[in-house]
Parts: structure tokens; sequence; C-alpha cells
């Protein structure tokens, strides 16, 4: 067996309604003066006010940025700094989709070590110490509690990512009941990334793939596979819902020891130009990502596929297993509601060359591609998903 690493958040809580009781969780570890990391639509929704009731009910002093916008830009992110800085916080809690847990981590790492952040994007390059850190997601896809990643939008499109296990949080807190009232369409495209975060892990090229994240990576697309319809159609469901969070929360596990790859490599100049929600910018080329990398995956494709679909079981032969579960995904983003044409969310055709361009840009995530990619490649591959 080949030497590996393996790094996660220490510790888990997973309890539907535990928002409610984040002093108690989490108090002691935030200190005195917490900052709530969170965006706009979840304060006018008041999700994030039963933990900061129970924070302020405890003697906590509780300082709320909520400015947080998908795709965080380096502005928002230094903003939020100023603002806790200004606060002066003891720990900070992101609360949640992927986009505030991102920028919670590389607040508290900010305000923790005064490190400058263009010295900490990369992997391995952040050295903290960072603040206290508490993340309750409130949707079921990112997996951004356990993951060490934080991705940041800098300029008008170009995605930067601070990889770290320093910005791994204290204490991540998975409550169901903060995702049912989820729209629809939030619902499918955060489900299927994280399906994305389970193959791309398990079919990794990364040095550090391992048995760990393969072994999470499959629990994960029996929960996501078995409960993504439910989740999205009967969004009350509180044990689909809770299968969903967990499923995620397993993927990014998985994703955060064996990295993703040319999935999300080609999603982020998607999201990054079109403002595309990242699940969806998955999603739109998942299917075309995973036709090109078959000849060389189709192995690692064939395994999982009765994970996610069981009836794909029943299917002989490693190529052909393989080919039924890339058609079985691309079924699944239809029978979803999903768009899944770059035309459908109004990419011109004249924009693929430079999406292809931009693309290879993102050399850490197409190093763990199973198959080569080039730029004429990615052009290919975003002509068949438009």
């Amino acid at each position: 067996m080949t030497p590996f690493t393996f790094n996660t958040t220490k510790s888990l809580v997973f309890e539907a309604g535990a928002a409610a009781r984040l002093a108690e969780i989490g108090g002691k570890t935030l200190g005195k003066t917490i900052l709530v990391v969170t965006d706009p639509g979840l304060r006018r929704l008041g999700l994030a006010e039963p933990a900061i009731a129970s924070l302020e009910a405890a003697g906590h002093t509780v300082a709320v940025f909520d400015g947080v916008e998908a795709d965080p830009s380096r502005e928002t992110l230094v903003e939020a700094v100023e603002f806790g800085r200004d606060a002066g916080a003891t720990g900070v809690l992101g609360f949640g989709g992927g986009s505030s847990l991102d920028v919670a981590k590389l607040v508290a790492l900010l305000l923790g070590s005064g490190e400058d952040l263009d010295e900490a994007w990369g992997v391995a390059m952040a050295k903290g110490p960072r603040l206290p850190l508490v993340l309750v997601p409130t949707t079921a896809g990112t997996g951004s509690e356990v993951t060490p990643v934080s991705i940041i939008t800098v300029g008008a499109e170009e995605k930067r990512g601070v990889s770290s296990p320093v910005i791994l949080p204290d204490i991540a807190v998975l409550d169901a009941d903060l995702t049912t009232g989820l729209p629809v369409h939030i619902t499918a495209a955060t489900g299927v990334d994280a399906m994305v975060h389970s193959i791309e892990a398990y079919a990794s090229r990364s040095a550090n793939n391992n048995p760990l994240s393969r072994m999470l990576a499959r629990e994960a697309l029996r929960l996501l596979g078995a409960n993504i319809e439910t989740a999205v159609f009967n969004g009350k469901d509180r044990d689909a819902r809770g299968a969903m969070l967990l499923g995620s929360m397993l993927a990014g596990q998985a994703f955060a020891n064996s990295p993703v790859a040319a999935v999300h490599a080609l999603a982020y100049p998607i999201g990054g130009t079109f403002h595309v929600p990242h699940g969806l910018s998955n999603a739109l080329v998942l299917p075309h990502v995973l036709r090109f990398n078959a000849p060389d995956a189709h192995g690692p494709y064939a395994e999982i596929a009765a994970d996610a679909f069981p009836r794909l079981a029943r299917v002989e032969g490693s190529q052909a297993r393989c080919d039924a579960f890339i058609e079985a995904l691309a079924d699944l983003s239809s029978k979803l509601g999903m768009r899944t044409r770059l035309r459908d969310v109004d990419i011109p055709e004249d924009a693929i060359g430079k999406m292809a361009s931009d693309a290879m840009l993102q050399r850490r995530l197409l190093v763990n591609n199973p198959r080569e990619v080039s730029e004429r490649d990615a052009f290919n591959i975003y002509r068949a998903a438009w």
C-alpha cells in the first residue's frame, strides 16, 4: 500500500436542530466575540437566527457579516476580514453554502495569522495559525465543512484557491433542518455537485488517492444516489435531507484528500465568466468529461456505477457498465429538471475558445485527471456540452 495522508475536521455533529444549540456545541471553542459569516439571503430567511440567539443567550457578543455573494470576490473577503478585526473577533462561525464557508475559512486564517493572502494561494502555502472556526452548511453539496480548500474570485473572472489543513474547521455542525427549505434547483445542483466530488475523488490520479477516500466516496454515492430525487421533489423529507447532507460531507472528506480533477477545472470558467452556480457548472460538463476520460478510467467508473445506480449492477463488462454510468448521470440531470447544455445558460458558442484557455490555468486540478487534458481537448469537451 502506498503512503498517504488523510486530514479532516476533528469534530462532527450530525443532528437535526443542532444549530439552535450552537452555544453548547461551539461556544467555548469560539470564545467571547464571535464573527458570523453568512449571506444576505440566509439572513433574510432567518436561518441563522436560532444559532445567533443561542450564542447571545450564553453571553457571547455576536457580530454578523452578511455580505457574501455567490463566487465570493477578494474584495468581499477583505471587507469581512476588516469587519472581524474591528469587532475584535475571537472566533469565526461560517453559516451558509459553500461561498460563506469558504470566506469564513480565510477570514479565520487572515485574522488569526495576519499573513499575506497572496502568499497563501496554492497547496500547503498557508502558514496559520487561524482563529477558532466552526462551520454550519445549509446546502448538501460542497462539503466545505470538511475540506481544506477555499475558492475566491480574483479580478473579473479568475478563481484562486487556498488549500491547506490549517483552514479545516474545529467543528462542523450538520443540521438537516437547515436544508429542508432549499429550492428545487439548488437542491438538484448541489446534490449533483456532491456526486461529482465522489466520482472525481475515486478516480483521481493524485498520488494521495487512498483507501479511506475511495471508501468514503462510494458510501457518499450510495447515499446521494438513493436520496437525491426524494430531496429534490419532496424537500420536506427530513430523512432524505439528512442523507444528502451526510453524503455531501463524506464526499467532501473524500475529495479533500484525493483531489478533484477536470470536471471542476472546466466548470470554473463557466462560473467565473458567466456566473453560473458552481454545482450547475459541474453538472453541465460532467458527462462530457467522463466520456473523454472513459478510455483510461472505465475501470474505476464501472466499480462505482452501481453505488449511485444499483440497477447498473446487472450490466456486464467494465466498459459497458462505465458507459451506462455516464448515461445515467446525464439522464439524472434531465430528470431533476436541470439545464443540461451550455447554451441553456446563455453561454455563446464563440466563448468556447476562451473558456478552454482559461481552464488550462487550473493545473492544480488537471494534474489529477485520469487522462491528460490539452487545450484542444477542453475545447472539444465544451463544444460537446454546448
